[in-house]
């Protein structure tokens, strides 16, 4: 079949056909991006206020991150850990001072490093800590989003993600979100290793917990000697106008999960971050991956962190996203039940009206010019490219504000 005559719909049945029905995406097919934007094949051009979800923070076809990609493309790009490269080291160094952190385990996905992170909690928990073989738990929070693999689905409470894929791995303790005595109780038992959180709950709908919350779950950890594993994937790197969304709280991570835009969008990267007393608990052979710190993948992750100092990212985020929500606010829509979020994270509660809903709210976004998508079937979620102008926030908040005006 050639594609040069193919409409949006004939690409979309041919994904129908030929492809695994695990996602629902939005009708719409794009072939180009750069920046906020992006464009479909008939050359429609939009807002991106997905940034697939956070990983385009430097926005779509970054120059220097391509720039990167291309030049590392052309002369080396995968050896495996089997041997040595001149560019796993650099970025190394580059990314443990970035964070402040002894030592990195460089992964790719995000899934794969919040894996790595509770290998690496149970082992230090059984090295380190002295819990029993096989007693190890760790403690996770309902709502949580990790990831889809068996053992993250194992700790889930949404059954879209959990049912029919059992038997579960063992191990995992759930305590309410943003609830300090549940966690309290939970971390009284001694064979608790470790509490996985994420700062604010993305997949979730962007709950965002209340101030003081993390700094108090941490301080906790510490006094019954818990790790506290911050997953960052969604919400590191600039997103809610700090390097990560622990700053706002001034805490550091026992170990550190990055994914998604440590990268830019451009290739596949994440990282898992801890100090050598915890580190060093893996020995060789204990844990790895082929294209884990590749070359490649090395060279696009200097570049793209570097972007969002050089562009002052964290700054812009934590600027735009109070004029976004404060906008959204006086919107004159019964339809938003509830504007929530932090920095260029933030998400509308939509209440259904007149049998319309928040997909319906999406498809019309759409057709004005502007791409987002709904969670959970009520909740819209927001997150443009960190280098948006205001401007082009506030041209983007007008076709917001234009697509729910046609429900009223």
């Amino acid at each position: 079949m050639s594609d040069t005559k193919l409409t949006q719909q004939d690409y979309i049945e041919r994904e129908d056909k030929f492809g695994a029905h695990n996602y629902h995406p939005l009708p719409v097919v794009l072939n180009r991006g750069q920046g906020v934007y992006v464009w479909d094949i008939d050359g429609k051009k939009y807002y991106d206020f997905l940034s697939a979800y956070s990983a385009v923070n430097q926005g779509h076809c970054h120059p220097k991150i391509i720039k990167a990609l291309t030049d590392q493309a052309a002369k080396l790009t995968l050896t495996s850990r089997a041997f040595y490269n001149d560019v796993l080291g650099e970025f190394e160094e580059y990314i443990t001072r970035y964070f402040g952190y002894d030592k990195v385990l460089p992964m790719n996905t995000g899934a794969e490093a919040d894996e790595t992170a509770l290998k690496l909690c149970r082992k230090w928990g059984y090295d380190k800590k002295g819990i029993a073989d096989n007693q190890a738990k760790i403690i996770v929070c309902e709502g949580n989003f990790h990831g889809r693999t068996i053992t993250i689905i194992s700790m889930s409470t949404d059954p879209d993600s959990y049912r029919g894929f059992g038997p579960y791995t063992p191990g995992f303790q759930v305590v309410p979100y943003n609830d300090f005595t549940a966690l309290e109780e939970a971390l009284c038992d001694p064979n608790v290793a470790g509490f996985l959180v994420e700062p604010i709950q993305g997949e979730a709908g962007v709950y965002v917990p209340d101030e003081g919350y993390l700094k108090k779950a941490y301080d906790l950890c510490k006094a019954n000697n818990v790790l506290f594993i911050a997953d960052e994937v969604q919400t590191g790197i600039a997103r809610t106008g700090k390097m990560l969304a622990c700053d706002h709280e001034g805490v550091r991570p026992d170990i550190l999960i990055l994914g998604k835009a440590v990268s830019g969008g451009v290739f596949p990267v994440s990282a898992v971050l801890a100090d050598d007393d915890i580190m060093l608990c893996i020995k060789p052979g204990e844990h790895g991956s082929t294209f884990g710190g590749n070359p490649l993948g090395c060279k696009v992750a200097i570049a793209a962190l570097q972007v969002i100092k050089d562009e002052k990212l964290e700054e812009n985020a934590a600027r735009l996203g109070e004029i976004f929500r404060e906008e959204l606010r006086k919107m004159p829509s019964d339809m938003i039940e509830l504007v929530r979020g932090k920095g260029l994270l933030n998400a509308v509660v939509i209440k259904p009206k007149n049998g319309k809903t928040a997909w319906d709210v999406c498809m019309t976004m759409k057709e004005n010019g502007l791409l987002a998508k709904p969670t959970h079937g009520h909740i819209i979620r927001f997150a443009p490219p960190l280098i948006i102008t205001e401007e082009q926030l506030r041209d983007a908040l007008a076709i917001i504000k234009k697509s729910l005006s046609v429900f009223e």
